[in-house]
């Protein structure tokens, strides 16, 4: 889930459970194995395998696994046609929601996002009822135990960043997402150590509700990551302060 500093600094606390970071790994495979069959194996001319191969890194994903999946754009997958599909509607409380998916099966994803949503108290929507909603940007987040505000606002803005804002845990650099790739190269040289890095989904305005609603929206965005075919889930979602994320 993308979109607020709340659910962010949540998962700063908690870092990633072996079996997340697991998911997250294989998710991040198949967006590099993509990117590398549709735009060619040179992260340098291919702007979508540069930003993937750097989102892997800011995981730290092992090198060896991200060579492998480049290569394997070249490979048995070749023949393999992978579509992008966005799903979009409401996950309860008026709180709105984004699926993107990157799937060989279309007929199986859509099965799979409906039935999860409905089954959860959610509603699936046409396109465009709720993507105006929301911009498209880079979030690179950082302790703020680490470094201060400030030296991260200097090197971010002086690098291209577009803003910077901080929730006194994780501070948040927010970039176009043509610029994500050059801002977060510039904050690593400047040794700056990004505690993540992804392209989200960010809502205009966010949506209110009470803990018990927003759990049971945390409930639908978890058990939607959990797909196979879903690379992202985005939300509108305001998360209470007495949310803890248990």
């Amino acid at each position: 889930m993308s979109g607020h500093s709340k659910w962010a600094t949540i998962k700063h606390k908690k870092g990633l459970a072996d079996a997340k970071r697991g998911q997250k790994f294989t998710k991040l495979i198949k967006e590099i194995t993509v990117a590398a069959k549709m735009g060619g194996a040179d992260p340098e001319s291919n702007a979508r395998l540069r930003t993937a191969v750097l989102k892997a890194r800011a995981e730290n994903m092992p090198k060896d696994n991200i060579e492998r999946a480049i290569k394997k754009a070249a490979g048995e997958d070749a023949n393999t046609n992978f579509y992008e599909l966005t799903y979009e509607g409401y996950a309860g409380g008026g709180v709105a929601i984004i699926i993107d998916t990157l799937t060989d099966n279309k007929n199986r994803t859509a099965a799979d996002v409906r039935s999860t949503l409905t089954k959860l108290g959610g509603t699936l929507g046409a396109p465009g009822s709720v993507s105006y909603m929301f911009q498209t940007k880079g979030v690179i987040t950082y302790d703020a135990t680490k470094y201060t505000e400030d030296e991260i606002f200097e090197a971010a803005l002086e690098n291209g960043a577009e803003d910077v804002s901080n929730d006194g845990e994780v501070i948040e650099v927010t970039t176009s997402p043509s610029d994500f790739a050059t801002v977060l190269e510039a904050m690593q040289a400047a040794g700056f150590e990004q505690d993540s890095a992804d392209i989200n989904k960010i809502a205009d305005q966010m949506v209110s509700v009470d803990k018990e609603k927003a759990e049971k929206v945390m409930k639908i965005v978890e058990r939607l990551e959990d797909l196979e075919d879903v690379q992202q889930v985005s939300t509108n979602l305001e998360l209470p302060d007495d949310y803890d994320g248990e």
